[in-house]
């Protein structure tokens, strides 16, 4: 799962995540990007590389290059890895400067290696932000260019053809109707088929709008237009009116240059007080609703 930042994507990741659990499937969700804020989705301070158990069914882990570099020695060289990897990581560094692509291997591989291994039956990838997204998700491509022969070469064939197999891998990108992030999903997918064959499954918008009736208690639309109510109420129905029109604007501009009928939406959460601000919703209310909104979108689809 990938989006362009501040766009809700790690609370989508949890929310997906505990849907997938609840249904039954034995889930690991992991945290790519060292700044994402998954751990508080899922109500914990923080994740480690050891995956933990956050709820029945489903672990939760957050990726640490040097702790996957520790587990590849030990699964694929046979080396046992005791104190400290200073001396190794100085070697490590010197070679993902030469090819970047080495320190995302160690962060896709792993999550390969437990699909692989089925270990699990559905691995959430709670990946970077869509501008570093595209290098993360084809550095084993990227890799196999350079090295052709070896055990380098053996291990990025297995994790491409994994990632290039749709009926195994795809990438889900989380979006909100709005601008800046409709015109960057649609860029992505154009900079994702020409560096890899991974699936792009779909997108979801997230924070979708509420309608007028239902986002102000006791007025609808035609208190934009109704003497009787008061300005400060006509001001909010009108601004809310407006916001919601742009919002289903954007959701279509999305829908039509991705050639879909529809794009399934997710309604924003509600806030305390009524306050739509972010701060003033606490991150496990926002992945409950948002579980309820997935599986109401699920439901649909049944």
């Amino acid at each position: 799962m990938t989006g362009k930042g501040g766009v809700g994507k790690s609370a989508v990741a949890a929310a997906l995540a505990r849907v997938a659990a609840d249904r039954g499937k034995r889930v690991l969700v992991c945290e790519m990007d060292d700044k994402g804020s998954l751990a508080t989705y899922l109500g914990r301070e923080q994740l480690g590389f050891e995956p933990v158990t956050v709820a029945p069914k489903l672990a939760a882990m957050a990726m640490n290059t040097e702790d996957s570099l520790r587990e590849y020695i030990r699964l694929y060289l046979r080396v046992p890895i005791i104190g400290s990897l200073a001396p190794l990581a100085r070697i490590f560094d010197f070679v993902a400067n030469a090819a970047p692509a080495v320190k995302e291997i160690l962060a896709i591989g792993k999550l390969c290696y437990e699909v692989r291994e089925n270990n699990y039956d559905l691995v959430i990838a709670d990946s970077e932000a869509s501008g570093h997204f595209v290098a993360q998700v084809s550095a084993p491509d990227a890799l196999a260019a350079l090295v052709r022969i070896g055990i380098v070469a053996d291990q990025t064939k297995w994790m491409s053809n994994l990632l290039h197999d749709h009926s195994v891998s795809s990438v889900l990108a989380v979006v909100t109707p709005e601008e800046m992030p409709v015109v960057e999903t649609i860029e992505l997918r154009e900079r994702l088929a020409k560096a890899t064959p991974v699936n792009f499954a779909g997108v979801v918008i997230n924070r979708m709008p509420a309608v007028v009736g239902v986002a102000v208690s006791g007025a609808s639309s035609a208190a934009a237009t109704d003497a009787s109510v008061p300005d400060e109420t006509r001001a909010v129905v009108e601004w809310l009116t407006t916001r919601r029109t742009a919002a289903e604007g954007h959701a279509r501009a999305l829908a039509d240059a991705f050639e879909l009928g529809n794009v399934e939406t997710l309604s924003e959460a509600p806030a305390k007080g009524g306050d739509a601000s972010a701060g003033n919703r606490a991150p496990t209310a926002i992945v409950a609703h948002l579980v309820g909104e997935i599986n109401r979108v699920l439901s649909e689809h049944a």
